[in-house]
């Protein structure tokens, strides 16, 4: 996937510290409200979502293990999250498979509070949104909640090539290594060390064509997310997490946004996902795509 996702998750770990870590909002001057930003808001409410049946979850498209599509069936670790949170209000889960935009803020406004410029509506909720407590003052208009899952960084190897020791960055410099065009892998080691491991850089368009790349031997290693790299069942290749000098946060907290005028359904979704942590139906579901889960800061 290339833009917004990848985008956001880079804006999610390459936020800086913030100082007053009592209220991440103090040097926040809130902005002009937008304007013509509410023309779809029917059946958004709780009490009308149960009333109809069913809600509405923004999906991205082509992006396993977290939501695709088989055999014309939605599938994926968020796809599985998201029928958790509507059985819990007791309806059912429709999904929207969504693009990538240009970045997090695009794919909160074309998604959650204004729409898209061109056809399509808002969802109810937004699967797969990083948390950032300073990037949540930025944007008003959303409730991020339902954080149910840390991600992080890592390198899957192929043990034929390191047999001794798993793969640091830095032997990027002169091993080929596999990243998702515009990715957060991507931009940490073009500019690691100087612009110095770029040549050996191959970049591919989704990470499924990466991981292609190590099974066929084109290259030794692939970086990413640590749940897309490990979903991939493929012979000889292990997953490690390095350290990762120069980068603010090599971890980061995912959960869901929802429009801001609906606060009852954020508490609803939240308590879903708080219900299904607690029990292990979340875990479980990681367990079953072959990925490690880790608990969220919540």
């Amino acid at each position: 996937m290339i833009g917004g996702l990848s985008r956001a998750l880079c804006l999610a770990v390459a936020l800086p510290s913030v100082a007053l870590a009592e209220d991440p909002c103090a040097d926040w001057v809130p902005q002009p409200k937008p304007q013509n930003a509410s023309r779809d808001i029917v059946g958004q409410e709780l009490d009308v979502i149960q009333e109809r049946g069913f809600m509405s979850f923004a999906v991205y498209e082509d992006f396993p293990p977290y939501s695709y599509e088989e055999k014309g069936q939605p599938t994926g670790i968020d796809i599985e999250i998201a029928r958790i949170i509507a059985e819990d209000l007791g309806v059912e889960a429709r999904f929207n498979f969504v693009a990538a935009g240009e970045n997090l803020d695009a794919d909160l406004r074309n998604n959650i509070w204004q729409g898209p410029i061109i056809g399509g509506a808002v969802s109810n909720v937004m699967m797969r949104v990083p948390y950032d407590s300073a990037f949540t003052c930025r944007v008003e208009q959303v409730v991020f909640t339902g954080q149910y899952m840390t991600e992080s960084l890592a390198i899957a190897y192929d043990t034929r090539a390191y047999p001794e020791t798993p793969p640091v960055p830095l032997y990027f410099r002169f091993d080929p290594v596999a990243v998702q065009n515009d990715s957060i892998a991507d931009f940490y080691l073009s500019n690691l060390a100087g612009g110095q491991l770029a040549p050996n850089i191959r970049r591919f368009p989704t990470m499924a064509g990466a991981m292609a790349a190590l099974d066929q031997g084109a290259v030794k290693a692939v970086m990413g997310p640590r749940s897309q790299v490990e979903f991939w069942d493929i012979p000889f290749v292990e997953v490690h997490e390095p350290p990762l000098p120069g980068l603010a946060k090599s971890s980061w907290t995912l959960g869901v946004g929802v429009n801001f005028r609906y606060r009852p359904l954020a508490y609803s979704v939240d308590d879903a996902v708080r219900y299904a942590l607690e029990d292990g139906r979340i875990p479980a579901i990681f367990e079953a795509y072959g990925v490690t889960f880790r608990e969220p800061e919540r």
